[in-house]
């Protein structure tokens, strides 16, 4: 028994850990292709209402067959929906570009990336769930390497607005695996990316119409490193791959993993987009980048060690505790 246990767990933790990846991996190849269409004259906050809205249209029929006619599990869970939709999603967003706009991009991006940071904090805080020395060493090897990776070379000038948004960003970035992780054990992952999906989508589309962020798009062609391609093909990559298949193997990982161990591994995005921004729009990596990246990766593997002792330590008191109340 204790054997099969073991066994379920390890395979569990390997079918996490690559969900993640390919949920980082996708994610990480967004930044290119918007790259892309903004430089053919669309509005940021275009791209993603597109991105996210292309994402629902795509997951919205299989949420349904999932679903078979269950719509009372709707019901029961459209808090969860609608806070994953607005906070995971649109409100991450939102907050976000609004960031950018009082201060460096490297900047904010770091704020937003100590998301892990802040699952940690929370889960100790609101759940007991004290993380371990290998946890914390882990996190400092993670966002050191972040701050190598992300290029800080036009300066750390920033106004309070400007942080204050880049703060809401990453609590909507701390939500996003918090909330992934959540729900009774009988919504299923797809359908929560669906719903969030849909309705952060018809939310930024209503923060344009009032003036929030700007929509506006065109059908240039998209120039990319030695390619040129039609508006349609990012826009289709971006929906499919950057956000349908990201949202749903990311909340795959979040309930295979826990949101703690899946928001480090989630650090690999950034490794992701260095390379894409290689590949297909020729910005190479300097090497304080890649040492980051090293960095990133060592504390992401201590985390997941650190994570694993962890379980498996609560596995054995568990089981004591129930080998002493059988006796």
């Amino acid at each position: 028994m204790a054997t099969m246990t073991h066994d379920n767990t390890a395979q569990r933790l390997r079918m996490g850990l690559l969900c993640a990846v390919v949920s980082a991996s996708s994610f990480g190849l967004s930044g290119s292709l918007a790259r892309g269409l903004m430089s053919a004259g669309w509005s940021s906050a275009s791209v993603v209402a597109v991105r996210v809205l292309v994402a629902a249209a795509v997951l919205v029929p299989i949420a349904v067959l999932q679903l078979r006619g269950n719509w009372d599990l709707l019901r029961r869970n459209a808090s969860l929906i609608a806070a994953y939709g607005l906070l995971a999603v649109a409100g991450t967003q939102l907050a976000y570009f609004n960031a950018v706009a009082h201060m460096q991009v490297g900047v904010a991006l770091l704020i937003e990336y100590t998301a892990p940071v802040a699952v940690v904090g929370w889960l100790w805080l609101r759940h007991r769930q004290r993380p371990g020395a290998a946890t914390v060493l882990g996190a400092a090897l993670g966002m050191t390497g972040l701050v190598l990776v992300i290029d800080l070379r036009s300066g750390l000038a920033a106004s309070g607005v400007g942080i204050a948004w880049a703060l809401a960003a990453m609590i909507g970035a701390a939500a996003y695996f918090l909330l992934s992780a959540h729900g009774d054990g009988t919504l299923p992952g797809t359908v929560l990316a669906a719903g969030g999906l849909l309705f952060g989508g018809l939310a930024l589309l209503a923060a344009g119409a009032i003036g929030i962020v700007g929509l506006h798009a065109t059908t240039d062609p998209v120039a990319f490193q030695h390619i040129t391609v039609s508006w349609w093909v990012p826009v289709l990559a971006l929906g499919t791959i950057t956000a349908a298949l990201a949202y749903v193997s990311g909340i795959a990982a979040t309930r295979l993993l826990g949101s703690r161990l899946a928001s480090f591994v989630a650090l690999f995005e950034v490794l992701a987009a260095l390379a894409f921004a290689w590949a297909l729009l020729g910005e190479s990596p300097r090497p304080v980048q890649l040492l980051g990246g090293a960095l990133i990766l060592t504390g992401v593997i201590t985390v997941r060690q650190g994570e694993t002792r962890a379980v498996d330590s609560s596995r054995t008191l568990s089981s004591s505790r129930e080998l002493r109340r059988q006796s």
